[in-house]
């Protein structure tokens, strides 16, 4: 009855074993692919930092062509004073 008892046991502790080394492969499965996310996110933020540069960059020709526009409009009398 004994050894019978001791090979139940031995045989639950050996399928424990098992169950948590599939639970270690998958956890570090997990991580791999959490680490991908994670670089594929600070991918992305670095594509949105250089939008929001080029953004900052077009604003400041847009402002650039709009006083030369205007400078041009006054030289050839096309706008008329408001004041």
């Amino acid at each position: 009855m004994t050894e019978n008892v001791e090979n139940l046991v031995l045989e639950h502790l050996r399928h424990i074993r098992g169950r948590i080394d599939r639970i270690s492969e998958d956890m570090d499965m997990v991580k791999t692919r959490l680490s991908s996310v994670e670089s594929q996110i600070v991918g992305l933020r670095s594509d949105i930092a250089g939008m929001h540069s080029d953004m900052a960059g077009l604003h400041v020709r847009m402002d650039r062509l709009e006083n030369r526009t205007a400078r041009i409009e006054r030289r050839l009398d096309l706008v008329e004073d408001d004041l």
